[in-house]
């Protein structure tokens, strides 16, 4: 699962790597609006399903990139607040205990402040006298040490909030960032779609069986069980999400990314996963392909961009991309990366 840890350098190198994202998506777009007009149709038509598909899995990409800084967000949004929490206890700590001081330092006061050595002169009971002079000496030490620990206490919670406020800030200018270069793969999407669009119907569905599709309507799983309880309920509620819209950095239950659909399946179960598809590549143990049971987590690409669950006879349902509603597809639909059973 995922650790509670303030960010490192590898989220400003997962950074660059959304430019660098976006600056290919930017690149296909090119190539697909700026196709001079004596080219073979044929051609036009090949190189516009290549270029659609390819921004497809780099806008996928993006989206797993924004999922996991607006993650981190929140974990250090919640260490923020329990290091400012600590940090109010230990004034207060330290507040009690300065009311403490003062109060014994007024009633040295009113007392005149007598000489230690003349008040042990005129007591009428030496001997207790300095019982009690040690035993206050031992309180105002201890009365110290304890200030000096809040104080050392204050300082170090101060200085956690000061570090979790600033990466939190740089965590949310993250996260902005790779909202903007989302923006800017949705923008390249759309002029994908559009000269798709402009394509002949047949090609249009072609295109489609191409991407991931190939079979109408639901495949016939008859006879296929999971192989736990938990899986069964994963499967019963990926299943209830059929139809429902692919929809960018989403968990449920209306709409759904890729690796949303999968924490949101699994929550219904009460298992709690990681929000990003690389992550839940590691939310449990891998098995190989040939071995899948309903219920398995199928992650696709070497970077396991793209995941989706595995319901039997070959099946995977799974949340494809922008404009496709979540449905069933083949398990080979891409290479897979790794099979993981939850």
């Amino acid at each position: 699962m995922v650790s509670h840890r303030r960010p490192t350098q590898s989220g400003l190198q997962r950074s660059v790597r959304v430019t660098v994202v976006s600056a290919a998506a930017a690149t296909a777009a090119a190539t697909l609006t700026g196709a001079p007009a004596s080219a073979d149709p044929k051609d036009t038509r090949a190189s516009a399903k290549v270029a659609v598909d390819r921004l497809y899995g780099e806008a996928e990409q993006a989206t797993e990139l924004y999922n996991e800084a607006g993650e981190r967000v929140e974990r250090l949004r919640g260490e923020a607040d329990r290091a400012q929490d600590a940090a109010a206890r230990g004034q207060e700590s330290i507040n009690r205990m300065r009311n403490s001081l003062g109060a014994m330092a007024g009633a040295q006061y009113r007392t005149g402040s007598i000489d230690p050595a003349l008040a042990l002169l005129l007591s009428s009971d030496p001997d207790t006298y300095l019982e009690r002079a040690a035993a206050l000496d031992r309180a105002g030490a201890r009365q110290a040490l304890t200030l000096d620990k809040l104080r050392h206490a204050q300082r170090g919670v101060a200085q956690r909030r000061a570090e979790a406020s600033r990466a939190l800030t740089e965590l949310e200018r993250n996260r902005a960032a790779v909202t903007r270069h989302k923006r800017a793969v949705e923008a390249k999407l759309r002029q994908a779609r559009q000269l798709l669009n402009s394509l002949p119907a047949e090609d249009r569905a072609s295109f489609d069986r191409v991407s991931r599709s190939g079979r109408d309507g639901a495949p016939d799983l008859s006879g296929v069980a999971p192989g736990s309880a938990r899986a069964m309920s994963a499967v019963a509620a990926v299943r209830q999400a059929l139809g429902k819209p692919y929809v960018w950095g989403a968990n449920g239950p209306s709409g759904f990314d890729c690796s949303g659909l999968m924490q949101w399946a699994y929550a219904q179960a009460g298992v709690s996963l990681p929000r990003t598809s690389q992550a839940q590549r590691y939310a449990g143990r891998m098995v190989p392909l040939s071995q899948a049971q309903p219920g398995d987590l199928v992650a696709y690409r070497a970077d396991a961009s793209h995941i989706g669950m595995y319901v039997g006879n070959g099946q995977v349902i799974h949340a494809p991309y922008p404009g496709a509603a979540i449905r069933y597809d083949p398990v080979g639909m891409m290479p897979v990366s790794s099979v993981t059973r939850i």
